[in-house]
């Protein structure tokens, strides 16, 4: 189990290479923050759903929204997300980004035929949706030259921190037969980027390491968090109207790093390429509680309590080192061009679990006759209360990595508050949509001295008929982030990718009566 990227914040949010078992703990965080979910109706008002009813979004929001329906419905939600980042790196500005089409939410609700007038529950009402929670696409470039250090460094300080001797990185560290590595100084080794001092091995060097580097760097991560979601609700009296709701998640997650290096001025090494690939692959578990409580004709509250989600996930982590080679010396001061330059670390596979946060939120809707409303939600996600477990180590070694981890997301994150605020305008069978979201920082401190609350903006129209309903929505949000390619002893001998991520998403919602 031996995973270099760490997710430390962004879209998700972005890898930070440490060689800890800690880093689980941002895996965590990877999985459990959620932007903007729904139709393009809900998206349209800043994701109010605490109060709120009459719109599928309610079976995956607040349940309780389902005891409005008087009629069945069905729709989908198509969505293309347009991603532009701008990256900083040692002085040096990238920018890049692309366009994804995805499927935001399909959605069935079957209404309930109204029960005897001398009865107090009204009507019930079943929903069946699938969701896409979370959106994992992510892409960035970075470059620029870095005058005190390369990925070389990196591997050389792994390999004298384990102090482990050349004979074992030869026999142990290495499968001649398969070219396989079982670790990045095991790989390194053999393609002489580090090299023994002593006898016995260590302390290792490399080879020009006082070259400028010339680094270019790509991260792309694509997949998502999806959710199918069941749902019932009903309504007492038109002024009651509870919910509950299961949902069965699907993770899905990949993303590659590439980090190509130029030895400027280089005697022995032109330079080297490094690759890592992480595929994470899971299911999951969740409930809902909601209820709407109808105040007066024009006052609705609202709110609901989100159980965490259990997921159990499986991760395949893979590496790949190669070196560019002019000339390795040897000892009658000549050089010779080693038979392989190219070697594959042996995937890794692994597998935990994660407990998301429990989410909590309240909220109200005041309704201006026909002519609209406006509606706010104040959400609470407990991100403390996440939590880290693996049964795939020994004994003592599952207990140090859940306590590492957990202890890790003790002292990192912070439970937060996020804000909604959004609004409808009604002019006979045409709506127009605004809202704002605000999503708190979920780290206790400002790592890397970025603040990483977000600031979502989304606006959108809609057209209902008796038989049919079309709406879009335009959402846009931007956010900060970093990503460190590698870190070494010395914080002054590498440098830290700061981006600046700019987000667009476009949601088609096309729904009919029955």
């Amino acid at each position: 189990m031996k995973k270099t990227g760490i997710l430390i914040g962004g879209m998700a949010a972005l890898l930070l290479s440490l060689p800890t078992q800690a880093q689980y703990a941002y895996d965590a965080l990877r999985f459990s923050e959620m932007f903007q979910t729904g139709t393009a109706r809900f998206q349209g008002i800043g994701g109010n759903q605490a109060s709120l009813g009459g719109d599928a979004s309610a079976i995956t929001g607040n349940p309780a929204g389902l005891g409005f329906y008087n009629r069945s419905e069905l729709s989908i939600s198509p969505a293309f997300t347009n991603i532009n980042t701008r990256s900083s790196y040692t002085g040096q500005v990238t920018t890049d980004g692309k366009t994804t089409p995805n499927l935001a939410n399909v959605s069935l609700v079957i209404a309930g035929n109204p029960q005897s007038y001398n009865r107090k529950w009204k009507r019930t009402s079943i929903g069946i949706s699938f969701s896409r929670q979370q959106s994992f696409q992510n892409l960035f470039t970075y470059r620029g030259t870095n005058n005190r250090s390369s990925f070389g460094d990196y591997v050389v300080e792994q390999a004298n921190a384990r102090n482990i001797s050349a004979e074992r990185l030869d026999m142990d560290d290495y499968n001649p037969n398969s070219n396989e590595a079982y670790s990045l100084e095991g790989a390194y080794y053999q393609l002489y980027l580090i090299n023994p001092s002593t006898a016995v091995g260590p302390p290792y060097f490399r080879y020009d390491r006082n070259s400028p580097t010339d680094q270019i760097g790509t991260f792309e991560s694509k997949g998502a968090h999806s959710q199918w979601t069941f749902a019932y609700a009903g309504n007492y009296a038109d002024k009651l109207y509870i919910g509950l709701s299961l949902g069965f998640n699907r993770i899905n997650y990949n993303y590659t790093h590439t980090l190509d290096e130029r030895y400027t001025g280089g005697q022995v090494f032109r330079g080297l390429t490094h690759t890592e690939d992480l595929n994470v692959t899971g299911n999951g578990l969740n409930g809902t509680l909601g209820l709407i409580y109808k105040a007066t004709p024009t006052l609705q509250l609202g709110g609901s309590i989100t159980s965490p989600t259990f997921m159990s996930l499986r991760e395949t982590f893979n590496e790949v080192a190669s070196v560019d080679v002019i000339g390795i010396p040897a000892d009658n001061q000549t050089t010779f061009l080693p038979d392989i330059t190219q070697i594959p670390l042996a995937p890794n596979d692994f597998e935990y679990s994660i407990t998301s946060p429990l989410r909590a939120s309240g909220g109200a809707t005041y309704f201006f006759g026909t002519s609209g409303f406006l509606s706010g939600t104040v959400e609470y996600v407990g991100y403390r209360g996440m939590r880290v477990n693996s049964r795939n180590l020994s004994g003592i070694d599952n207990t140090n990595f859940r306590n590492e981890n957990n202890g890790e997301i003790r002292n990192t994150f912070n439970n937060t508050v996020n804000v909604r605020l959004g609004g409808e305008a009604r002019i006979n069978q045409f709506r127009a949509r605004a809202g704002i979201a605000y999503l708190g920082d979920p780290y206790r401190f400002m790592l890397d001295g970025l603040d990483r609350s977000k600031l979502l903006f989304s606006g959108g129209v809609g057209f209902r008929s008796e038989r049919f309903f079309v709406d879009v929505t335009g959402s846009y949000y931007t956010f900060k982030s970093t990503f460190t390619p590698y870190v070494l002893n010395n914080p002054n001998d590498y440098a830290s990718v700061d981006i600046n991520n700019r987000n667009v998403n476009v949601v088609l919602t096309l729904g009919t009566f029955f």
